[in-house]
Parts: structure tokens; C-alpha cells; sequence
């Protein structure tokens, strides 16, 4: 009976091996998938197993989000849409560990202890408190949506197959989440002037964060482009993004964060140049709020242990 995701996705066992790198890049060039089984270079094995990580950290941290705002969502509809959405990003969760471990390089369990002792990282916009319900619609509405761009892009061209079969589910299940923030925005944009200031404010706490989700430009010779793990450079996916939401957010009537941001006739819009010392920050788990974010992930693990414990002993 398969006992891992990799065995209940995968097609039949084939094994392949190749006989050095360049001859595994012409597979990839040439439109090739990965599965766990294969004898992939361990170059690669590593990289996306790392990609594969992170991404299954962020999901995590980011459920464990919006569990905390469940019991000060305004009505009972948006407490039910906070509580399916909390499940939905568990439940990614759970799957890309499934996934990352089928690698064989970490366990599961392996896992988790790092995240929860911060060795390992998360992206950069869970290392931030939501202070206002308007964050919790900026977090729905902006980083929702840089996250959904970033996961697709990976999804369109993924040569390692069992993660581009679960980001199948991850990107629909995504874009509904996008569709809640674009609705709960409107209600706040079409509000009483507290509201729409409430957001104004939470703008200006997560506009940069949301930015700089997609990560500083992209090394000329990035593995993970060269191995069609991603399909578009951090820059490009970032100015998309750019140029779809500033006038979005502007027609709203909200303003954008940026003293030096400009339109020009050609390029479209243009941001401010970033400083990435922040983003660098949050990559050391030394973001505003990473100490108090690990700390409530690591109690509520400890705190389920009894749960675990319970099935395996009934397994």
C-alpha cells in the first residue's frame, strides 16, 4: 500500500538515472519531469528540496495567521471564511511536507523541529503583526495575490513533478483566497472614512512586505531557473504585480507608499529602488515579529503532541 505522497501522485517507478548534469539539463530543457523516485543529481535534489521547504513553512505560518483572527472577524460569514481559509493553508502545508520529505532529506517531523527552532526560514511577510482588522484584508488583498503570482509562475514550467501536481491545488485554492481580499477591500474602499483610513493605514505597513515577496532580482545564473523550477525572474513577476495594483488601489482612492513612485510611458509603473536589509532580516527569522510568530507555532505544535501521539499509537 503506497504510504507517501510521492507513490500516491507518481505514475510507475522508472528509475531514471542520468550520466552527469549537462545530460540532466537537456532532459529538463527538453520538457522533462522529475519524480521522487528518479536519481536526480543531488545538486538538484537539494535546491528544490529547499525551495520545496520554505514554501511548506510559509504556508504553515501563514494558516497559523489567519487562526488568529478567527475569533475577531467582524460576523459570523467572515469567522466561517477565516476558519476555511486557516484550513486550506494547513492543509497546503501538510502537503508540501509530504512532498519535501519524499526527497529524503529531511523528515517530516525533521522539519517542523527546525522551523520551530528557527533554523530554518519562512517568507518574509509572516515575520509582520497584523494590528488592525484592515490588515488582515491588506494581507488578503496584496500578499494573497503576490503569493498566488508567484506560486503560478512556478507551477507553469515545474520540472519536478509531485510539486507540480500539488501546486495544482495550491494555485486554485489560492486564487479563491485572492477573490475574498479583492471583496473585502471593496466593502472597506466603499466604507465610512474610518474604514477607508483603517486601510490607508494597513497599506502602509504591507505594501513593501508584499514586494518584496518575490525576492531582489535574479541572479543570472539562478539553478532554479535553470532548472525550470521557476518560470520568471523575481523582477519580472515583481513590476506584473506593480503594474496591476497601484492603479487598483488608487481607483479605490488609497495612496501607494512611495514618495518616488512614477509612471513612465514606456516602462508603466516604477517603484522607489528597495532596500532589501529588511527582507535579509526576516530571512534570519530577526523580522518585526518573527520572535513572538515562532514561539506561538512552536507552543501550539507542543501543545498537540497528545493528538499525535494518540494516532500513532492507534495506527
Amino acid at each position: 500500500m503506497p504510504t507517501t505522497l510521492a507513490e500516491r501522485t507518481a505514475g510507475p517507478p522508472v528509475g531514471r538515472t542520468w550520466d552527469d548534469m549537462d545530460a540532466f539539463e537537456a532532459f529538463l530543457d527538453a520538457g522533462g519531469i522529475v519524480e521522487a523516485h528518479d536519481d536526480m543529481p543531488e545538486a538538484y535534489r537539494l535546491e528544490v528540496f529547499r525551495f520545496i521547504e520554505l514554501h511548506a513553512n510559509s504556508e504553515l505560518m501563514g494558516g497559523l495567521t489567519e487562526r488568529d483572527w478567527i475569533p475577531k472577524a467582524p460576523g459570523l460569514r467572515l469567522k466561517q471564511i477565516f476558519l476555511a481559509k486557516t484550513q486550506d493553508e494547513i492543509g497546503h502545508a501538510h502537503l508540501l511536507y509530504m512532498v519535501a520529505a519524499d526527497m529524503g532529506k529531511k523528515s517530516r517531523p525533521e522539519m517542523l523541529d527546525d522551523l520551530f527552532a528557527g533554523r530554518t526560514r519562512f517568507h518574509n511577510v509572516f515575520h509582520y503583526q497584523a494590528v488592525t482588522w484592515a490588515d488582515q484584508i491588506a494581507i488578503a488583498y496584496l500578499v494573497d495575490a503576490a503569493a498566488f503570482a508567484s506560486q503560478r509562475a512556478v507551477f507553469q514550467n515545474c520540472s519536478y513533478g509531485p510539486y507540480k501536481r500539488v501546486l495544482k491545488r495550491i494555485v486554485a485554492e489560492e486564487g479563491f483566497h485572492m477573490r475574498h481580499g479583492e471583496e473585502m477591500l471593496m466593502r472597506l474602499a466603499e466604507g465610512s472614512e474610518i474604514q477607508h483610513r483603517m486601510f490607508q493605514e494597513a497599506l502602509d505597513r504591507w505594501w513593501m512586505p508584499a514586494v518584496q515577496l518575490f525576492g531582489p532580482d535574479s541572479s543570472d545564473d539562478d539553478p532554479l531557473m535553470r532548472w525550470h523550477i521557476k518560470s520568471q525572474r523575481n523582477e519580472t513577476l515583481r513590476h506584473a504585480y506593480v503594474q496591476k495594483y497601484v492603479p487598483l488601489l488608487q481607483g479605490y482612492g488609497f495612496t501607494i507608499p512611495d514618495e518616488g513612485l512614477r509612471h513612465d510611458p514606456d516602462a508603466g509603473w516604477l517603484i522607489s529602488d528597495i532596500d532589501w536589509s529588511e527582507l535579509r532580516a526576516t530571512m534570519r527569522n530577526g523580522g518585526p515579529d518573527s520572535r513572538r510568530r515562532i514561539a506561538t507555532a512552536a507552543g501550539s505544535h507542543a501543545d498537540t503532541a497528545w493528538v499525535r501521539e494518540a494516532l500513532e499509537a492507534a495506527a
